[in-house]
């Protein structure tokens, strides 16, 4: 007899035919049951049924992500409830808010009737939540000052800013929702991105939103010019002539005929006048230390265009004769 052949598993062609139409009928047949099964009505199941929410978009803005869907148990033909699970053309429910600002929830109760219109064939059986959350505000425009970020700039070494910067416009105008609004309360920071600044600034800066607000915030100022006055200190010193006030004949000084510093910064424009000055380091006894016995330097005049004044000793201890 000739033999069969057989494949390289080891199963005839004939064995494989037959696998074939095997799998064809259990195919067949699942289909069929599946089609007569989806068919029939009184199926339930929970969906997360799609929504949108419809509010004036030119008076009102979402600053947090709106609910998507609304999960929902429903019942009725099985084919209608695969096409609602799978969201196969199926439309979203709109949620139409009046008063979008009014609350931050909308009670699924209020909208329960609507939906189940909506949805028809299918019946609503229960809602999966008792209300939908949002944060929705209204868009508002503000006027907000200008102020000079200080992480933004740095002063060169005894460089002091004469006045506060001035801005031209005064005022920048913003627009958003109300809630990212107040978290500038009420200033607007600008970078200035100068480094050791030792002269008067005068420049443009165009304004810019940072990311995580620029999808809300619409600047209508475009541009500011930032003006900023500086002076320099220079460093300097003086030997002081010693001068003592209220000292009783049997009190001294500890330490004979001594050397009195003075180190300070002097306003470069105040020079001239610091020439003109006779300063002393006065020696009060009326207001010495009485538990250690010492006496602290004041210095005699002190302008106010010396900034940083150190003197060198400070103190100086006393010893009381007969």
């Amino acid at each position: 007899m000739p033999e069969t052949k057989q494949s390289k598993r080891g199963i005839s062609p004939k064995q494989v035919s037959n696998i074939k139409v095997v799998v064809l009928c259990v195919a067949a047949a699942t289909t069929f049951w599946i089609l007569n099964a989806l068919n029939k009505e009184d199926y339930t199941t929970i969906v997360d049924y799609p929504i949108e929410f419809e509010f004036d978009q030119e008076q009102f803005m979402a600053v947090k992500p709106l609910p998507s869907s609304i999960e929902i148990e429903i019942n009725g033909n099985g084919w209608d409830l695969l096409q609602k699970y799978f969201q196969v053309n199926v439309q979203p429910f709109v949620v139409e808010l009046d008063r979008p600002a009014a609350n931050d929830y909308l009670l699924t109760a209020d909208v329960r009737r609507s939906l189940s219109e909506f949805i028809s064939p299918t019946q609503l059986l229960n809602l999966g939540t008792d209300s939908l959350k949002f944060q929705i505000d209204p868009i508002r425009t503000i006027k907000l000052t200008p102020t000079l970020d200080s992480t933004s700039y740095s002063l060169g070494k005894n460089i002091r800013m004469l006045s506060n910067p001035t801005f031209e416009p005064n005022a920048i105008t913003l627009k958003g929702p109300s809630s990212i609004l107040d978290l500038y309360e009420g200033k607007f920071p600008i970078s200035l991105d100068e480094n050791r600044i030792d002269q008067n600034i005068s420049k443009n800066i165009p304004l810019k939103i940072s990311k995580e607000l620029a999808e809300f915030v619409t600047l209508e100022t475009e541009e500011i010019k930032v003006e900023l006055e500086v002076v320099a200190f220079l460093e300097g010193n003086k030997r002081l002539k010693l001068k003592k006030v209220n000292f009783p004949r049997s009190v001294n000084l500890e330490e004979e005929e001594p050397i009195v510093m003075m180190y300070y910064l002097v306003d470069e424009r105040k020079t001239d006048q610091l020439k003109d000055l006779e300063f002393e380091a006065v020696l009060n006894y009326s207001r010495r230390n009485k538990e250690d016995s010492t006496i602290s330097i004041q210095v005699s005049p002190l302008p106010e265009f010396l900034d940083q004044v150190r003197v060198e000793p400070s103190s100086f201890k006393l010893i009381y004769g007969n």
